[in-house]
């Protein structure tokens, strides 16, 4: 089988609607998008020049998961790629696994953030003198710290760069109180749920965030949900607040890079093969942590 470019953007027949750090997104019809994880990474906001083998896959397979068991409107429709007209039997072959077929959605404009812990740009915000995600946090906490109760932290989306996170007013300006309100509901409601079924499995749910969309009047829960790239996920056994806390994602590239003469702008340095090799192996380790199953399973099913 020719493999098809999927670091490239845009390589599919289909028309290309927009391309994010990961992800890339294809119109099928009026109605339905194509949803297609690649395996590239980034890293303080640069897409890195290795790919990370079976990274998307991993990204689509813990998405399936969660919304099967979440059981929440969403705007999954399919993983079976048959019936996209315009696709090759290669390009299907490449694609299963990394692609979903998904209803098309006016995409709510704020990441709809949630934190169980206080950590990441939230500790640096709250140990310089609070900000937008810690205004209603008490004085007192160390770093990776649980909360009493976990915050709703909304920023907006940016395309590239950082996303800038807004206070409770701002968002309720921007989106509404009746909308606000009714995000703020699911995305604590998801939280919960995820990090309970998550704290039976060993793993502890520190953050994460979700975006939603409206499509015929419903508002859905889109693009990932749960995954090492839009989470932070710790194994329990290694918690212990007041420092870092290992973590399920890109921690591992971000910690080499740190280490490196590179002034954080693109390009990157090349990643060895065993930091390759070690990143995959912490996102197949999620993936199996997280859904108790083999990811040799999911990769046969697909």
């Amino acid at each position: 089988m020719a493999p098809v470019p999927l670091r490239s953007r845009g390589v599919l027949a289909l028309p290309h609607i927009a391309s994010g750090k990961v992800r890339e997104i294809y119109e099928i019809d009026s109605e339905h998008l194509l949803f297609v994880a690649t395996d590239r990474i980034s890293a303080f906001d640069v897409i890195l020049n290795q790919d990370i083998p079976d990274k998307g896959k991993v990204l689509t397979g813990l998405s399936l998961h969660f919304f099967d068991l979440l059981d929440i409107p969403n705007h999954l429709v399919s993983t079976d790629l048959s019936g996209v007209a315009g696709l090759t039997d290669d390009e299907r072959g490449e694609l299963a696994g990394r692609a979903m077929v998904v209803r098309r959605a006016e995409v709510v404009p704020v990441e709809c953030v949630v934190r169980g812990y206080l950590y990441g740009s939230s500790w640096k915000e709250y140990r310089d003198g609070g900000g937008p995600t810690t205004e209603h946090l008490p004085p007192g906490l160390r770093q990776a710290d649980q909360l009493e109760e976990p915050i709703f932290t909304p920023a907006t989306k940016a395309v590239t760069g950082h996303d800038e996170n807004l206070t409770e007013a701002q968002t309720r300006d921007l989106l509404g109180n009746d909308l606000y309100e009714e995000l703020r509901s699911r995305s604590l409601d998801i939280y919960r749920r995820a990090n309970e079924y998550a704290a039976a499995r060993g793993v502890i749910l520190a953050d994460t965030k979700f975006e939603f969309g409206h499509s015929n009047g419903e508002l859905l829960l889109i693009d990932e949900v749960l995954t090492p790239d839009s989470s932070r996920y710790w194994p329990a056994d290694e918690y212990e607040p007041g420092g870092e806390i290992p973590s399920f994602d890109k921690q591992y590239v971000r910690e080499w890079l740190e280490r490196q003469p590179w002034d954080k702008t693109a390009p990157a340095p090349d990643l060895p093969d065993e930091i390759v090799a070690g990143t995959r192996d912490r996102y197949v380790e999620a993936y199996e942590r997280i859904t108790g199953r083999s990811f040799d399973d999911y990769l046969d099913m697909t």
